[in-house]
């Protein structure tokens, strides 16, 4: 297969785009990648509207969009920017267009840029499956593609840009048809788009794919570039988002898991990070996204160049073939190693930071969903027995002066690993990384049943580093399962979020991890409490990055949308409610829609939504299909439980008492 996407699978370079200039303040080539966000307040809300902008750049934000969902949206667009411009700021502004081809050419004679959605611009969408012949479907293509041509012109007349953004959740009918709800159609539909501009000699053009699915967002902003670069097209500069990523932690983690992917393999222009939170919230996550890879080229070390293709498809999800050793690899799904072997005196309560709750009056543990796997105890192994359900990971020294214990697994150094006397029968760890898989060593764990390699590195282009081990071991045909180890010594937790994400979750999107070990450094004098927090911490965010790649999912999914000036109710307030009352349901994804716009098509794969379809009036959905209609506000999250109970999915939640004596 010959695959470009990527400019280099060992060495960081970013894709080289073509420049586009967007109010003066130019996006692709060598400028830097551009940070922006959205407003949430009503658009015909002009000095509201003003005031949210101004604290968004102040927050670091470079192109500010406004929705403009109708005529009198997009004429307003005009007295917000007289009134910007009025106080001294001149941020470029988009205009977010969805269903209105009117609206998106008056908005293009007003501010630097306009977004459509091939979707939904002059297409139709109304979830019905339908027989298209070559020549209906191509009669109906000519037809969006004349009503969408003086759009083009109209841009290209003013000096206005545009970006063709296709969402994984909106594709039209016509669309899903012929291709289905695959990353090939999300490519396809803005190809359409993107063919006609380049006819009319239009190249103002900036390109996105976003999906809440992290998996199905990175392969087709792959498969984009690669199609551009297979029918010749301009290398347009590329917008990055994951859109509905939710809210606080777990927003962060996903946004991480998919556009960090991205960074990593050198593509991406601007990112714009969708929380259900403030607009200003998002430029931050965004900026500490982005300046990971300010200096990548030269803090990097260099990688051995790979020799051959890639043994993995980077548009489509295949998890890579493991036996099975203990729990691990086969079909098991990753496996969480919680790191505390820096914690002095390991006691029961002490668990509780790896997910196991320790009950001193009723002396027995309680594993939460996010319950460890196992721990790591380095050189001292807990003073007692663990509870059922988390095994305990010691040094080989450790293990071998304890007497070979037969419920402690040990971890090899590659050293000791080549000349231990002795193994445990069932299952052995082994640190390894890139230059330590040397032949012999590629030979030894092809023999070895036991063996599950943990794979770390300390270069800066981590990632790709550890992407480019696994391709070693494939290579020479070991199937031993892998755990990804990243240590981040020196980082504060918001940074270890990020990095974290990006790290394991980019590896996880290709299929590629059997577990997962997040450590970290803190300095000797910090407290036993300090400690406990980050390793709960970790703990937390390990199963956070499994769920957000789509590997092993352990808690409830908030699929919920950014806000804007189209919402019909509070975002942040309703999702924070549904939230408290559902969040004990394992593995059940709720889409929380402000808007007819994002929802139901924006919730693809949600199991339930909740969508906005009036002032007040709510529609309850399973899957895409609307069950309830315009059900009053203040009665929809006792509707959607009831709904889930119908299903027989609803389950009450149980009353847990603080654990005694911790």
């Amino acid at each position: 297969m010959n695959k470009t996407y990527c400019p280099s699978l060992t060495e960081y370079k970013r894709r080289v785009s073509r420049v586009v200039n967007i109010g003066g303040l130019p996006m692709g080539g060598d400028y830097p990648i551009r940070v922006q966000s959205m407003t949430t307040v009503d658009t015909m809300d002009t000095l509201g509207s003003v005031e949210q902008t101004l604290r968004m750049v102040e927050a670091g934000c470079e192109y500010v969009r406004i929705t403009a969902p109708s005529m009198k949206e997009a004429q307003n667009l005009l007295e917000i920017k007289k009134e910007l411009r009025k106080r001294g700021c001149n941020v470029p502004l988009i205009a977010d267009i969805h269903f209105t081809p009117n609206a998106a050419e008056l908005a293009a004679r007003i501010v630097e840029k306009v977004r459509v959605n091939p979707g939904n611009y002059a297409d139709k969408k109304k979830f019905e499956e339908i027989e298209y012949t070559d020549a209906t479907y191509a009669a109906e293509v000519e037809r969006i593609r004349e009503r969408f041509r003086p759009l083009v012109k109209i841009c290209k007349q003013h000096g206005t840009a545009m970006r063709i953004g296709t969402n994984h959740g909106s594709l039209s009918d016509r669309i899903l048809s012929r291709y289905g709800d695959t990353p090939l159609g999300m490519v396809e539909s803005a190809l359409e788009f993107l063919r006609l501009c380049e006819e009319e000699n239009y190249y103002d053009v900036v390109l996105s794919m976003k999906a809440s699915n992290t998996q199905v967002m990175v392969q087709a902003y792959r498969l984009l570039v690669q199609k551009l670069d297979e029918e010749g097209l301009q290398p347009y500069p590329l917008h990055l988002g994951v859109t509905e990523a939710g809210e606080a932690e777990d927003g962060r983690i996903k946004s991480a898991v998919g556009i960090g992917t991205l960074l990593e393999d050198g593509l991406g222009d601007t990112v714009r990070v969708s929380l259900t939170e403030a607009p200003e919230a998002e430029a931050p996550v965004a900026k500490a996204l982005i300046d990971r890879y300010t200096g990548r080229a030269a803090l990097a070390k260099p990688i051995a160049p790979l020799v051959g293709e890639e043994p993995i498809n980077p548009f489509q999800y295949f998890r890579r073939v493991t036996r099975e050793v203990a729990n691990l690899g086969g079909q098991n799904v990753p496996r969480v190693i919680t790191d505390v072997s820096r914690l002095p005196n390991l006691e029961y309560a002490d668990l509780r930071a790896a997910g196991h709750l320790y009950s001193a009056f009723l002396d027995k543990f309680q594993m939460s969903d996010l319950g460890a796997d196992y721990v790591y105890t380095g050189q001292r192994p807990a003073p007692f027995m663990l509870p059922n359900g988390l095994k305990e990971i010691v040094d080989y020294t450790a293990w071998r002066d304890a007497g070979q214990r037969a419920d402690h697994f040990p971890v090899f150094t590659p050293a000791e690993y080549a000349g231990a006397p002795a193994r445990h029968p069932e299952l052995n760890f082994v640190f390894q990384n890139l230059a330590s898989l040397t032949q012999p060593v590629l030979d030894q764990l092809r023999a070895d049943s036991t063996a599950v390699v943990i794979l770390y590195t300390d270069n800066a282009h981590a990632m790709p580093e550890i992407r480019r081990a696994f391709f070693a071991l494939m290579n020479a045909g070991v199937t031993c399962p892998v755990v990804i180890n990243r240590q981040y010594p020196a980082l504060s937790p918001e940074e270890t979020q990020l990095y974290a994400a990006t790290d394991g979750g980019g590896l996880l999107l290709d299929g590629l991890g059997d577990g997962l070990v997040l450590s970290t450094e803190l300095l000797p004098e910090r407290s036993k409490t300090e400690w406990l927090s980050t390793i709960e911490g970790l703990n937390q965010l390990s199963f956070g990055i499994l769920q957000a790649a789509r590997t092993r999912m352990s808690k409830t999914e908030y699929i919920s949308c950014p806000s804007c000036g189209r919402t019909l109710f509070d975002l942040q307030e309703t999702t924070a409610m549904i939230r408290k009352r559902t969040d004990h349901l394992k593995g059940i994804k709720i889409g929380i829609m402000g808007c007819i716009v994002n929802g139901p098509g924006e919730m693809a794969d949600a199991d339930y939504g909740y969508v906005g379809v009036g002032k007040g009036k709510i529609s309850l959905y399973r899957g895409q299909e609307v069950i309830k209609k315009s059900v009053p506000e203040e009665a929809a999250v006792d509707e959607l439980i009831e709904l889930m109970r119908e299903d027989g999915r609803w389950i009450e939640k149980e009353v847990v008492e603080e654990p005694v004596g911790i």
